[in-house]
């Protein structure tokens, strides 16, 4: 598992911080996931691994029992849920059946054209 630094990992534990996270940075990755959710735990470390290439991508972590407002705010129904936001705006989101590889070729994409 990649080191969680204070540029790469954030935990975010409100919905005032989430709103500051996607102020503050152009592209953001928001990780949404509960403590009791298995599949939680398995992706993050696989998520993280991935986007070790991606180095102006910034990761916020929602603990979504410690943020409840978080389910109505960006209208999260299940976990894990993954959000991509450009400049203050989602463009892509999954949710509870996360797949990696479609994932990994959508966020080249977009981190491509933002930065290439």
């Amino acid at each position: 598992m990649p080191q969680e630094n204070e540029h790469f990992l954030h935990e975010i534990n409100s919905v005032d911080e989430i709103e500051g996270f996607l102020k503050k940075h152009q592209f953001c990755l928001l990780y949404v996931s509960r403590p009791e959710c298995t599949v939680c735990h398995a992706i993050l470390p696989k998520l993280l691994i991935m986007l070790e290439s991606y180095p102006q991508i910034y990761v916020g972590h929602i603990n979504a029992s410690r943020v409840e407002q978080v389910a109505e705010r960006f209208l999260v129904f299940s976990v894990p849920t993954i959000m991509i936001f450009i400049d203050g705006k989602e463009y892509l989101r999954t949710d509870r059946f996360v797949r990696l590889e479609q994932l990994s070729e959508q966020v080249n994409s977009m981190y491509n054209f933002l930065f290439s």
